[in-house]
């Protein structure tokens, strides 16, 4: 394998997403302290991708820059925390619920799901858990398919379709309906998966927005791109897809999202999507690169 330190399309993403996030922190109404911060932190991340393409290429550098734009979109993901508001109105999530009672109840969505027990329920909820490994997944394929060459292109309509959402959440300010509506059209079936999953968003998720839906978005665009990378392994990206489905599905039946941040996280990945095609990313077939 030839290495070489250009710049990868996921990296220029990144580091556009980064500058985008360091003017915003300068535009929105903030604290000093969090602008700081802000600023601080996308330096370092800066100077961390200047040291890569100083240091002299070694295979280890590779395979670290195979799995570092995973890791900054959880960085991205926090600092988008950064910016969440004081306080909501709850305009927006008052508007959204309608659109949710109408699904789960009249046209029974909550009731169908439940129809078996904790079958399906368990199902939604093991997929939830598993948006956080998407990524990793993917680019586990790649390595153990033999197109780690491909790598780059996976991750760039992947992290393309969580960016596109993070970068909208500062200006649709709200929260999910499980906080806002607490008890209301809840799953009346209690799996061990969604508490851990309540566990880990009592814990780590943000307040800025659930609008559109990231869960969503990054979830269908990853199998998007996998099925263009990868299509001499045509179940790689028929699974993410039907992972992609079971995740939208499980955020309004789980109350972690409103019917519409799913509807808007679907459109999203077909945006990410056109515009990887536009600006040439689109395809299957080796990209350049380390």
């Amino acid at each position: 394998m030839v290495f070489s330190t250009e710049v990868r399309a996921t990296e220029w993403l990144l580091l556009g997403y980064f500058a985008y996030t360091s003017v915003l922190a300068m535009l929105l109404p903030l604290d000093f302290a969090v602008r700081v911060q802000t600023l601080v932190a996308n330096l370092t991340i800066f100077a961390a991708f200047a040291l890569i393409h100083w240091v002299r290429s070694r295979p280890w550098l590779a395979i670290l820059r195979d799995w570092l734009p995973l890791a900054l979109t959880l960085t991205a993901y926090r600092q988008m925390g950064w910016f969440a508001p004081e306080r909501h109105t709850y305009e927006l999530e008052r508007a959204w619920i309608v659109w949710d009672r109408l699904l789960l109840r009249d046209w029974g969505l909550r009731a169908a799901i439940e129809a078996l027990g904790p079958v399906l329920p368990g199902l939604l909820e093991i997929s939830y858990l598993l948006v956080y490994v998407v990524g990793t997944f993917g680019v586990a394929m790649l390595y153990v398919y033999g197109a780690r060459d491909r790598v780059d292109r996976f991750l760039f309509l992947a992290v393309l379709g969580l960016l596109l959402s993070y970068a909208q959440f500062p200006f649709w300010p709200s929260e999910p309906p499980r906080t806002v509506f607490p008890g209301e059209d809840f799953p009346t079936v209690i799996t061990v998966f969604r508490k851990i999953n309540w566990y880990l968003l009592g814990g780590y998720g943000i307040h800025t927005s659930v609008f559109p839906s990231a869960h969503v978005s990054g979830a269908f665009a990853a199998a998007w791109r996998m099925m263009w990378v990868l299509p001499e392994r045509p179940w790689v990206g028929r699974a993410l897809l039907v992972l992609a489905i079971l995740i939208a599905v499980a955020t309004v039946y789980g109350r972690y999202h409103y019917a519409v941040d799913a509807l808007a996280g679907f459109g999203v990945s077909l945006v990410a999507l056109g515009l990887a095609f536009l600006i040439g990313r689109g395809g299957s077939g080796r990209s350049r690169g380390l």
